[in-house]
């Protein structure tokens, strides 16, 4: 990298299309396609593919080479530094045009700082910075954070995925970031991949939907000073992974891989989206990182994708040095490019090997210029160019913003999910006077989840601040338990069960522990996955042993998977708050005091155990034919599309218009939905399909539609529904996306239960 040395002729570097000395590419009255063309012909091939390469930050760099050794380094997934070379050699590179990207700046003064060593290159190419903003930009301090992808997929709100998005970009403007690796479109399929709560779920039509608003928020007309580019990902399956790890081997049939997991991310290229970023693992025998028929044939040619294809962390080098396809790190890179990657994430060897793959004929600059076009041209549309520094002065008038923190609270709210209740909830503030509250997320900041520095505390609510905020009268008895749940204290379990015998009512905070700040500690989110899915260390012991108090106990867990847990069938009432983010607290309390009536459904099945594993909803029908002979049943501890109210709801007059139709026709569908209770609640009503008899075999159900239905107690509304054709296809024996004639069930209702359902059938002619 040391060698490359940014030159080219003075002749070359002032010509443009026609040979004018004009400077197209600094004249924002130009087109973005004429600026592009001109400032690429301006460009020497290692500027060209500097463009490619993308780098943590210098401050990553200084913090990590401070505290980890080489051999940490090598499987080390969220930190980096770069052995031989200090953060001035990577200042130099970014002066002399070498840099196209950084990822990891976490301060506006840092964003600001690279940049300004980018403008004193020879073009002046702006870096565009790329950041994990998944739930908010929340990975950069003093930043609104939002619920999880997962507390957002229960509440089956799209609109609020619009909201949350177009406000995260508004903040990462506001600190000079410019790139979300975000939205997650992968579909959840194994409980112990430990990115679940990053996913939309295990349903290929909710995280469409989430998806592609997801890239709307984001991304608005990817023209404007409050835009930044969102980035689809992990193309693809690696939220199947054979043995439940991130990054292992998937083999997924090409009709589970088109039925399930590429429909949100073709939605996502239809939508907009301007960049993808490809998956850890090998699929079907070939690392996604080379995998010519996902990046080429499938992504550009039948998708027609115009944006770029961004590697994931090292994930180049693991065809060399993991998947072992390339026998060398330079073949590695040759085979990433041909293979479709536009720019690499991140490190030293690129520039150099990928500039002699070049000049030794191996790859054509053209293909280079085919990366950089794409790149460029987002540098372009987001304006950049005219405005590389973010505005230090104005930047938390932006970020935190009371605007910003109201979404927060409401997206918390409606994405808690009652599991059960046997009349315990809602709290009365004069029946329960002393509350003994204890767990290892009762008074913790793992309520931001994955993906989330730690903030200032005036910035967060956790529960036991929630509780005392909403119910001030009420004694609450804290037992702490500490953060960590591998290494809980016996003694501190023993203290909550005596303390629980003389409260009135007691409180469980359980779960898993997902903060990035203490990454080897960590029981649950990227890289941390599970070969079970019980509560981690002496947290049950701690649940019965308060249970066995004898007075009402309630269990609320913040995690980011499906947990089995030995409570649901020993408990009175039980939350599922996943990770709900900076006022998580505040949210938890308002619906324990019923100030709140909760309404948000799974997103994902929760099994009884791993063994029920794979467990969804939308199976096929043979998958159950025979009962496991011993241990759980087959039916899953909670269903998908499963939630609580604190009111009841009643279906009637199932209706469909239309009872036979052409295979190009359409199904008009209503039903009745009563609030039968005495609170005003928001109930999320589902429509699911199965196609009786197919050629093939199809799901037992599938989502095809769902509305958010305001009623106040006693009201009825009349939802209504459009089954369209593109809702009925599928892929017949030869792989041609078909409808087929026959007869289709309809099922509406609270959750995919069959008992919760509502039928009816139309035939296809």
């Amino acid at each position: 990298m040391k060698k490359i040395i940014a030159t080219m002729a003075i002749g070359a570097c002032l010509c443009s299309c026609g040979g004018s000395r004009e400077e197209v590419y600094k004249d924002p009255s130009a087109t973005v396609k004429d600026r592009v063309e001109d400032l690429l012909k301006r460009m020497t091939l290692e500027e060209k593919v500097g463009q490619m390469n993308q780098f943590v930050g210098v401050e990553h760099i200084k913090a990590n080479s401070a505290v980890m050794t080489e051999d940490e380094l090598r499987n080390n997934t969220a930190n980096a530094f770069y052995p031989g070379f200090t953060e001035k050699d990577i200042e130099k590179w970014t002066e002399e045009g070498l840099i196209g990207s950084f990822l990891h700046v976490l301060t506006i003064e840092e964003a600001n700082y690279l940049q300004s060593l980018a403008m004193k290159s020879r073009l002046q190419i702006p870096i565009i910075f790329g950041i994990d903003a998944i739930h908010g930009n929340a990975n950069a301090p003093d930043n609104t954070v939002y619920p999880t992808n997962i507390n957002l997929a229960c509440s089956f709100d799209t609109l609020m995925a619009y909201k949350i998005a177009r406000q995260t970009a508004r903040e990462m403007r506001a600190m000079n970031m410019h790139w979300t690796f975000n939205p997650n479109v992968e579909v959840a399929r194994d409980a112990r991949w430990g990115r679940v709560g990053e996913t939309y779920g295990e349903d290929p039509y909710l995280v469409t939907l989430l998806g592609v608003q997801s890239v709307k928020g984001y991304q608005g007309n990817l023209n404007g000073s409050e835009d930044v580019l969102a980035c689809i990902k992990h193309f693809v399956g690696g939220s199947e992974p054979i043995n439940g790890t991130n990054g292992s081997p998937t083999d997924l049939s090409e009709r589970t891989l088109r039925e399930v997991f590429f429909p949100p991310f073709e939605a996502g290229v239809k939508a907009g989206a301007m960049s993808l970023m490809t998956a850890h693992n090998e699929l079907n025998g070939i690392p996604c990182h080379s995998n010519e028929w996902l990046m080429q044939d499938v992504l550009r040619s039948e998708w027609k994708f115009p944006g770029f294809v961004v590697s994931d962390w090292m994930d180049i080098e693991h065809i060399h040095d993991l998947h072992a396809t390339a026998e060398n790190l330079k073949e590695a890179f040759y085979q990433s490019i041909m293979g479709g990657i536009d720019m690499h994430m991140h490190g030293i060897h690129w520039n150099e090997m990928v500039v002699e793959l070049v000049k030794e004929g191996r790859i054509p600059e053209s293909r280079i210029d085919e990366s950089v076009r794409r790149i460029l041209d987002i540098k372009f549309r987001l304006g950049i160019f005219e405005q590389p520094y973010a505005d230090e002065a104005r930047t938390t008038q932006v970020r935190l913003c009371d605007e910003h923190r109201v979404t927060a609270l409401e997206a918390a709210r409606n994405g808690i999910v009652l599991l059960k209740n046997d009349g315990v909830l809602p709290l009365s503030h004069s029946k329960y006077k002393r509350i003994m509250v204890t767990g290892i997320n009762a008074d913790d900041q793992n309520i931001l989840g994955d993906w989330s520095a730690p903030a200032k505390d005036e910035n967060v609510t956790t529960i036991l601040e929630g509780l005392k905020m909403i119910s001030p009268d009420t004694q609450f008895d804290f037992v702490d338990q500490g953060w960590d749940p591998r290494n809980m204290d016996p003694k501190k379990v023993f203290e909550a069960a005596a303390r629980a015998r003389t409260a009135d009512l007691n409180i469980v905070v359980a779960g898993e522990y997902m903060m990035r700040f203490r990454w080897n500690d960590r029981t649950d989110g990227e890289d941390t996955d599970r070969s079970d899915l019980d509560l981690v260390g002496l947290q049950n012991e701690l649940i019965e042993k308060v249970a066995a108090s004898g007075k009402p106990t309630i269990l609320i867990l913040v995690n980011g998977r499906p947990l089995g847990v030995w409570a649901a069938e020993n408990l009175s009432a039980i939350i599922e708050a996943w990770a709900p983010g900076m006022y998580g607290g505040q949210a938890v309390a308002e619906i324990l005091y019923g100030k709140v009536n909760p309404s948000a459904k799974l997103a994902v099945t929760i099994p009884h155990s791993v063994g029920q594993l794979q467990m969804i909803y939308n199976h096929k029908p043979s998958q159950y034919f025979h009962p496991y002979v011993a241990g759980k049943p087959n039916k899953p501890l909670y269903p998908f599309g499963y939630g609580l109210s604190y009111t009841t709801y009643k279906y009637g007059d199932l209706k469909l218009m239309q009872k036979e139709i052409g295979t190009d026709g359409a199904v008009d569908v209503s039903v009745k939905v009563t609030n039968t209770g005495d609170r005003d609640g928001v109930e999320i009503v589902q429509l699911y399909i199965r196609d009786k008899f197919s050629s093939v075999t199809r799901p037992v159900k599938e989502l095809k539609d769902f509305a958010r239905v305001s009623l106040k107690a006693g009201e009825s509304k009349v939802v209504n529904f459009r089954i369209t054709p593109d809702k009925l296809a599928f892929y017949d024996k030869k792989m041609k996306k078909v409808v087929e004639p026959g007869e289709f069930i309809v099922m509406v209702g609270a959750s995919s239960n069959d008992k919760d359902l509502l039928t009816e059938t139309f035939t296809v002619r």
